[in-house]
């Protein structure tokens, strides 16, 4: 399998409601994880370490930071042929719509993949977590002369009832498929025998379902012939229940046993990111000498003075006051922490710019708070996104996990955690 021989379309998502206010200024792909990577940069790590270089971005919603991450972070060799390119969402003399679906965005791209040279197209999701080695899913494909492979993560019953899940025979080709069964008989109908997954060396235990990772692998002509004749907006819904239903196409089942994250809520978010900070972590950004690509910058370290931490992640450019204690949390690009400050189980993910000492001064003149957290101030269970504004003396505590608050421009809470978005100013003293 050459390289040309695939072409990668990574979605971007839609709005991004569930992520917001995260998904407020940026699409979802270019939401900050770790402290000093964008979730995009998942995806197409993957593909380049898989041998995979020709990548489009379909996106439609505030694409002006994700493009310029590209832009700055993705540069091939001319002679190798491989680019990573953004393909938003445009009115056109045929269609003046916006991306309805997965599968909508993938068809108003129709006469790009006509003129593409490759066998097959791999289409990837912008805001999930893994690795994943996508020749082995193309070898799988190949072999089982399949028209269409889709990746599945064995899940628990109670997992089940909120993901598409596959049922299958005995040779892995796909019979069915439910979206979220919830019933008993439903359930029962798509359960996998465990014997099958141990035969594929996957360790079963109580995980007799598999779930779809919206990780799809396609016989180029045959996704074109689907989506010209289809009136389906999305692959999980539409397009895949229609081939499997098809009795001449075969759909395969690639089973996959690895970390798997779908950052699709705050609380998933949050949780995703909290997990890396274990000593333990379950996705590791460096395993086996193959480092998740992003943005290279040329920052100074970070700067520690008398401060106590506690599993946690630095990223470069970041000042912590003496006094100061962090625990479970994350520190993104640029982060100005001041002294005696408390956070606990929270991604600060930092600042686009250093304010500087003019900008200091400034900030002291107009009566508001430095770019950072300052002085004294609790931090526990939150986010506070980029160039936000945390006063001296603040306490964000911890939030009932069923209540939704939003304090528009100033923080909200989703799924128990407070969320102060980009650019907000928290008042000093302010008690959340």
């Amino acid at each position: 399998m050459t390289r040309n021989n695939v072409t990668c379309l990574i979605l971007g998502g839609g709005r991004g409601t569930r992520l917001f206010p995260l998904t407020a200024l940026r699409s979802k792909p270019a939401v900050p994880i770790a402290g000093k990577y964008r979730l995009i940069d998942i995806p197409i790590s993957n593909c380049i370490y898989s041998g995979l270089n020709r990548m489009y971005v379909l996106t439609q919603f505030n694409s002006l930071s994700l493009h310029r991450h590209i832009t700055n972070t993705y540069k091939f060799d001319g002679f190798g042929g491989g680019f990573v390119e953004i393909l938003a969402a445009q009115q056109t003399m045929e269609n003046q719509e916006w991306y309805q679906g997965t599968a909508d965005a993938v068809r108003q791209n129709l006469d790009l993949l006509k003129d593409e040279l490759s066998d097959l197209v791999l289409i990837l999701s912008g805001d999930q977590l893994y690795r994943m080695n996508f020749q082995e899913m193309i070898r799988l494909h190949h072999e089982t002369k399949s028209v269409a492979t889709i990746a599945a993560l064995p899940v628990d019953e109670q997992e089940a009832t909120a993901c598409g899940i596959m049922q299958i025979q005995p040779d892995g080709q796909v019979h069915n498929f439910l979206e979220k069964p919830k019933t008993r008989d439903a359930l029962d109908s798509v359960r996998t025998d465990p014997k099958w997954l141990e035969g594929q060396g996957i360790r079963a235990g109580n995980r007799s379902y598999l779930a779809s990772m919206g990780i799809y692998l396609f016989n180029r002509e045959v996704l074109v012939d689907l989506l010209n004749r289809m009136d389906v907006d999305d692959f999980g819904k539409g397009v895949f229940p229609a081939a499997i239903a098809d009795p001449d196409m075969r759909v395969q089942i690639y089973p996959f046993d690895g970390y798997w994250e779908d950052i699709g809520t705050i609380g998933a978010f949050h949780k995703a990111n909290i997990d890396l900070t274990r000593v333990d972590a379950p996705f590791d950004f460096a395993a086996d000498n193959k480092t998740i690509f992003t943005r290279p910058r040329f920052m100074a370290p970070s700067k520690v003075n008398g401060a106590t931490l506690t599993r946690c992640l630095i990223a470069d450019g970041a000042a912590i006051g003496k006094g100061t204690v962090l625990e479970h949390s994350i520190v993104g690009l640029r982060t100005q922490i001041g002294e005696n400050v408390t956070i606990r189980n929270s991604y600060v993910m930092g600042a686009d710019v250093f304010e500087g000492q003019r900008g200091i001064q400034k900030n002291q003149e107009e009566g508001r708070p430095n770019i950072g957290v300052g002085d004294d101030s609790i931090i526990e269970d939150a986010i506070i996104d980029k160039n936000a504004r945390v006063g001296r003396g603040v306490r964000i505590r911890k939030q009932p996990r069923d209540q939704e608050v939003d304090r528009e421009g100033l923080y909200y809470v989703r799924d128990g955690i407070v969320v102060v978005p980009k650019f907000a100013v928290i008042p000093d003293g302010t008690e959340i």
